[in-house]
Formats: structure tokens, sequence, C-alpha cells
């Protein structure tokens, strides 16, 4: 069974699987193989890429490009490799895909060194070096899916505020 895989609207977390790490291994080299020659950095985010932490069961990815003008032959290239193209969905600049039913992989989209890119990566990176940090993230995660377990919106918008104050509060 894949320990990925996450119902629509719904709120749920599990214990960190260390298997995530090997799934994103795979996940990137194949995408990686699927839009050569298009060339994309592929970043293992979200909480699934932080040891230690809960996540939902679904892997987030980011993926860099360098030039704005091939953006629509990503998405042709990523539509292609079976991904559901999502749009922007209110992120100007990131482009959403999500693949697998129930859902298992997010994939965003976005130009190397946007505010998206940075953002996602330093926060992935601060929690992975400051165990405390991760662990107070953690405890938030718990309250507000067993606060918001239908209402994944307010989940994920109830979670800004320590992102926020994380990266305003980190040296980098």
């Amino acid at each position: 069974m894949s320990p990925l895989g996450l119902e629509q609207g719904v709120v749920r977390l599990v214990e960190y699987d260390p298997q995530w790490a090997d799934l994103f291994e795979g996940e990137s080299a194949r995408i990686a193989r699927r839009v050569s020659p298009l060339i994309l950095a592929i970043h293992h985010i979200g909480s699934t890429a932080v040891p230690g932490l809960p996540a939902k069961p679904v892997l987030d990815m980011l993926a860099t490009y360098e030039d704005p003008g091939l953006r629509w032959q990503y998405i042709t290239a990523l539509t292609t490799a079976g991904f559901v193209y999502r749009g922007e969905q209110g992120i100007v600049g990131r482009d959403f895909f999500r693949r697998g039913d129930p859902r298992s992989y997010h994939l965003h989209v976005a130009l190397t060194g946007s505010d998206f890119s940075r953002e996602h990566l330093a926060f992935r990176d601060l929690l992975r070096a400051d165990s405390s940090l991760r662990d107070a993230y953690g405890a938030l995660k718990r309250q507000l899916a067993a606060r918001y377990p239908d209402d994944r919106p307010a989940y994920i918008e109830a979670k800004g505020p320590f992102i926020q104050e994380a990266l305003r509060r980190s040296p980098g």
C-alpha cells in the first residue's frame, strides 16, 4: 500500500515516513525524463520533506525553471507526464499541478529565484535545521487539523502567520 494519498477536502496528518524521500527521488527522476529536453530543478518541499514532522500524505515538490518564455512548454510537458494542471490558484507566478487518485503528488512550478520558490525552500530549510521550530510547527499543524478536519483552506490559512513569522526571524 502506498504511503501517499489524500481525499479531496480532507485535512489528515500522518507521522513522518522515511519512504517519502525515496518516493520524491523516484518521482523527480520520472518528471525529469518526461519533460526532457526541458530542464527543471526539482526540490522536495512541504512537510514530507522534513524528517520528524507530521504531514498530509501528499508529496509536495517545487520545480523551478529559468526562462519565463518557456512556461507553457513546461505546462504542456507536465500535463503529458500525467499531472493535472490547476492554474495559479490565487498565487501569481506559481503554476500548480497534482497527480494521483486520491491525490498523492502536488507539484508547484515557478521561476528560479521567485518569491514563491525562495520562501518555500527557506521554510523547509529552517524546519530541517531547527528541531524546536519543527516541533512547534508540528504541534500547530495537529491542533489546526483537529479544528479544521474538513476545511483545507482554513487549515492552510491558519498556518500562514507561523510560517511568515519564522521566515521574518530567519537570518537568511
